[in-house]
């Protein structure tokens, strides 16, 4: 039986000797070979058809980062159930709405997180189970006691391998549909066009519930028969440490920055590389250029979104322009469009980027009205990135609709924090807005408003919020002020905001 993703990723690996992960710690390295991993993964898919999973169930995974987080991955492929990584920062608040909509059949977390979650999977049939970092856990334990070849699960191109979670700007978060087609087609365009072979070593340091770690990086390493360097988080003392034996980093441009920081970057550490990409966020022409200075390396900045994972590339053989996003992938058409009528626009134009190809995700889960107001009936999906196109066909992001903020290579959708904090007893109303951070990019800046008559206690507002969301959402400066700016429909002027919050985090 057929299983369109599994049986290019992993299926041909099942024989595989061959070392496909390294993860070092304090004891030294451990190694895992491909055959070893698969042996893994089949334990945890059969650990998931004990608990119940069917094809087609979600199953919600909320852990850090480890060797057996991503065998839970490749086991859900293998059962033919639904992915759905959760942010390790999300708050059992936050969590309770995705449990809510997706409605898994099993919640994965930390034992750490276990007690807070027990009360959001209560009354909902969710089985909670956990799995630590280190390995060890109620799933894990499970997995030990089950055969290491699994009756892989028939699943079509059309189904849906994953569901990503991105924030919406009514504070409700959508979640983008993501079929086995549309992560295969992806991975080996990626393998085609950055030219990934066998042995290629890829310096693994990004988070993977997120697209840029997960299937970017996992899924291409895993088509090209690849091998990695898997770090648990970016250190930039242990990245650099780790460089030499690497031949690709794929990072966020916080990465960059923070290696650019260190003195230990430089021509030595980084000759066995033949590839950086960065993505999820901006990365500054100034970065671009300073560390092309240093380490004699180009950085390969590309494109994406949860919805679609990745849509243009700077090219791998040419000119790598910074401040620009390169060219559609091939077999991906991009355009840029007046956002009224939807009319193509000629180069140097400002307007709507969209995108179509077999990489568009095919809806959002359970919401039909917001897939057709984003997804039109001729397949383009319209990103909310503005962007112009020059004359030679370079792909520039100029802003971004709906007030987004990207910190850290994270979306953050205003909406969410102001729902929030306009709760607070003694705030009136406020507004959310990004600042220029030097390390990510953007800051979160709270203003806000007191009610007549009260005031406001800005280290208990903080508490609350602390308590509620994640940490990349939370803002990071408070201010009080007396009233927003609005128009004359009444509408609050963020971009008057953002201009008065401009040197927030960079003025020294």
């Amino acid at each position: 039986m057929a299983n369109a993703l599994y049986d290019a990723l992993f299926a041909p690996q099942a024989s595989n000797e061959n070392n496909f992960l390294t993860t070092p710690d304090a004891d030294g390295e451990q190694a895992l070979s491909y055959a070893g991993f698969m042996q893994l993964a089949a334990q945890y898919a059969g650990a998931l058809t004990q608990l119940g999973v069917k094809p087609g169930d979600r199953v919600a995974v909320q852990v850090h980062k480890s060797v057996n987080a991503l065998a839970v991955y490749a086991g859900c492929v293998q059962a033919g159930a639904v992915f759905l990584p959760l942010n390790t920062a999300y708050t059992a608040r936050e969590v309770a709405y995705f449990v809510g909509d997706a409605e898994p059949a099993v919640l994965l977390c930390d034992a750490q997180a276990e007690a807070a979650l027990q009360s959001v999977v209560a009354n909902t049939g969710c089985s909670l189970q956990t799995l630590n970092a280190d390995g060890s856990g109620s799933v894990s334990e499970l997995a030990r006691t089950q055969a290491t070849q699994y009756a892989t699960v028939s699943r079509s191109a059309d189904d849906i391998a994953a569901i990503l979670y991105t924030s919406g700007t009514t504070g409700r978060s959508k979640g983008a549909m993501l079929t086995h087609d549309n992560l295969l087609s992806n991975a080996l365009t990626l393998v085609s066009y950055w030219k990934f072979t066998n042995d290629d070593t890829l310096l693994h340091a990004l988070p993977i519930y997120h697209t840029h770690g997960l299937f970017v990086a996992c899924n291409t390493v895993l088509l090209a028969g690849a091998s990695m360097i898997y770090l648990p988080a970016f250190k930039t003392d242990t990245v650099l440490q780790q460089l030499p034996q690497a031949t690709v980093m794929m990072g966020v441009p916080t990465f960059y920055t923070r290696l650019l920081d260190d003195p230990g970057l430089n021509r030595d550490t980084v000759q066995h590389m033949r590839l950086f990409v960065s993505g999820s966020a901006p990365l500054l022409a100034e970065t671009h250029e300073a560390f092309e200075q240093r380490t004699g390396h180009r950085i390969l900045e590309r494109y994406g979104m949860t919805e679609t994972n990745m849509n243009t590339s700077n090219p791998y053989d040419g000119d790598r322009r910074a401040g620009t996003v390169g060219f559609p992938l091939p077999g991906i058409e991009a355009k840029v469009c007046d956002p009224d009528t939807g009319d193509e626009l000629a180069p140097g134009e400002i307007g709507m980027l969209q995108v179509r190809g077999p990489n568009v995700f095919s809806g959002y889960w359970r919401m039909p009205e917001k897939t057709a107001e984003e997804l039109k009936a001729d397949g383009f999906f319209i990103t909310g990135d503005l962007a112009t196109v020059d004359q030679d066909g370079y792909i520039q992001i100029v802003g971004r609709d709906k007030d987004l903020i990207i910190s850290g290579g994270f979306n953050i959708y205003p909406k969410e924090i102001e729902l929030l904090l306009d709760e607070q007893a003694d705030v009136l109303e406020s507004a959310v807005v990004g600042a220029p951070h030097p390390d990510f990019g953007e800051g979160v800046v709270a203003l806000l408003v007191a009610k007549p008559g009260n005031s406001i206690d800005v280290e208990s507002i903080r508490q609350v919020v602390s308590d509620a969301l994640a940490k990349f959402k939370q803002p990071k400066v408070y201010r009080i002020v007396e009233e927003l700016p609005r128009n004359t429909m009444g509408k609050v002027q963020k971009k008057l905001l953002r201009e008065t919050v401009q040197t927030t985090f960079t003025t020294k």
